[in-house]
């Protein structure tokens, strides 16, 4: 049986230390500064991609990897008979899908699949880590991408926005909203759903009341979580993040992982961002 090479792109958020021990390859998008193009997590890190806001006002566009990339990343391992399934980004937030899909046309017939998360940042992770395990297990491509399909609606993903302003600047929410987010001190709790980004909760005041919200959204559903994996992903909020983690190990008894988020996610969310996303068992 050919071996299955698992891709993943850079809004997964995995941490890089599983990214080696699991041989995952990772397709990086893009950060865009004017005419300026840098690979996420290879050309500039989250911190960096901040200072560079701060000190310049604007903030970045994100793109898509081009279908020359995912060539470039995938024939290696055709050439060597390698199968490839490729987890990526929501195609309802990026054309990276798209493009990926561009690729495969150019490659063998049945050699390569390309699932599509509807999901971001360690929503994705958490698809990668049951697409790495079963095939370690020995499951063929075909049977870990209907475990996908399975696993994919019982994805949960929430997370706390610290400030409207990223938002607003990349055109997710409007200058008025803004404004009156800022003066009301709202923040807000986003999900995924559908591989779009909705409102779950509006909370108003300090960020410990919203990042108590997010924990008590997730603990109102613990009877019903995977316990294999739970993420807490953030952008500069360690200090939070560590928290939620002693939280949720304790009143679910799942293991409970960090997770960074690049600068794709973080260019959109803006700093101290966190989110939970965990999976529900499936029935």
């Amino acid at each position: 049986m050919p071996k299955i090479k698992i891709f993943a792109d850079s809004t997964c958020d995995l941490p890089s230390d599983w990214i080696h021990k699991y041989d995952i390859d990772i397709i990086p998008l893009y950060v865009v500064f004017g005419d300026e193009s840098l690979r996420d997590g290879i050309d500039i890190t989250p911190t960096q991609l901040y200072q560079r806001v701060s000190e310049t006002g604007n903030l970045p566009k994100t793109a898509a990897p081009s279908p020359t990339d995912f060539l470039t990343a995938f024939t290696p391992y055709i050439d060597q008979g390698d199968q490839i399934l490729y987890i990526c980004l929501s195609s309802e937030l990026s054309s990276t899908y798209q493009n990926a899909c561009i690729a495969v046309e150019e490659l063998p017939e049945g050699s390569i699949a390309i699932f599509d998360s509807l999901n971001l940042s360690s929503g994705i992770g958490l698809l990668i880590m049951k697409a790495v395990h079963a095939a370690q297990a020995g499951r063929t491509l075909d049977e870990i991408v209907n475990l996908l399909h399975a696993v994919r609606p019982t994805i949960e993903s929430e997370f706390v926005i610290d400030t409207l302003e990223y938002l607003h600047k990349g055109g997710r929410c409007s200058g008025m909203q803004n404004f009156i987010g800022s003066l009301l001190k709202i923040r807000p709790i986003i999900k995924v759903s559908n591989g779009l980004m909705i409102p779950a909760n509006r909370v108003r005041g300090k960020r410990e009341k919203a990042v108590e919200q997010l924990l008590l959204n997730v603990l109102e559903k613990k009877e019903q979580i995977d316990t294999d994996l739970i993420f807490v992903a953030h952008s500069l909020a360690e200090k939070d993040a560590l928290v939620l983690q002693t939280s949720l190990q304790q009143q679910t008894g799942a293991t409970v992982a960090l997770a960074t988020a690049g600068c794709v996610i973080s260019s959109h969310c803006g700093p101290h961002t966190i989110g939970i996303m965990y999976s529900k068992n499936i029935l």
